[in-house]
């Protein structure tokens, strides 16, 4: 669909984004339902959805919300699962950095990981667009997504609120994180990350409040960074490429 207009910047922004329905619908209603497993009522659980908007760092602090964590711990780690949004935005600085205030602030609520990976890929693709149909096309991204991260987050707390307490679903919490980071694992580093987090985290098991979490994802990190560096010093430099 090439892209003339905002209208059409708009509507491939729409039909890009709409494959991830079929991921977002079943996760929103998840977490709606986990939401209110762990507690939380059924406005209380929209309001979660509505504020935040960002699953990997709603089912963080859902899961230490059940471990009654102290709130300090629950928001830092809910920061510290969300710092990649930091970079999601410097990213997109130099493609939507001129656009009117209200839209760059609408536009980082809006962030997530579905609109990012669209819109940068568009935005590489052609480099031509406007900063309106840069908008347009990132507006149409979120529109699949947003709204229904909202309907579903309502629809599974509705239905969590009716299930028995005899129903235990805390299962589906760790299963669900599973899902969500075995797509990420594309490098040796990214293994090696994971590898090192996990032992991590099982060493430091016995750390209060869950403290042991950030510690095994900053030894994860650490690793997989210094893995990517031994991995770059191994491959092998052609001076001819320096020549040319």
């Amino acid at each position: 669909m090439a892209i003339t207009t905002t209208k059409s910047a708009f509507r491939k922004g729409l039909a890009d984004a709409a494959p991830f329905i079929l991921v977002m619908i079943p996760f929103a209603s998840l977490f709606g339902i986990l939401a209110t497993e762990a507690g939380l009522n059924v406005f209380e659980t929209l309001a979660f959805s509505v504020v935040v908007i960002a699953g990997a760092a709603q089912f963080t602090a859902l899961q230490l919300m059940q471990e009654h964590a102290p709130t300090a711990i629950v928001l830092a780690s809910a920061l510290a699962v969300n710092l990649r949004m930091a970079m999601y935005s410097a990213s997109l600085t130099p493609y939507i950095g001129s656009a009117p205030l209200w839209q760059r602030a609408l536009a980082a609520y809006l962030t997530v990981d579905q609109s990012y990976v669209c819109a940068m890929a568009q935005y590489e693709k052609e480099p031509d667009m406007t900063i309106p149909q840069r908008m347009a096309y990132f507006f149409g991204c979120v529109t699949p997504i947003v709204p229904l991260w909202y309907l579903f987050t309502l629809v599974g707390a509705m239905v969590g609120a009716q299930i028995p307490d005899s129903w235990a679903l805390d299962f589906a919490l760790p299963i669900t994180f599973l899902a969500m980071i075995a797509p990420m694992f594309r490098t040796s580093a990214h293994i090696v990350a994971a590898l090192v987090a996990s032992l991590a985290a099982l060493l430091t098991a016995g750390v209060p409040y869950s403290l042991g979490l950030i510690l095994a994802g900053l030894a994860g990190m650490i690793a997989g960074a210094q893995t990517e560096l031994w991995l770059e010093r191994r491959q092998p430099h052609h001076p001819e490429q320096d020549a040319v």
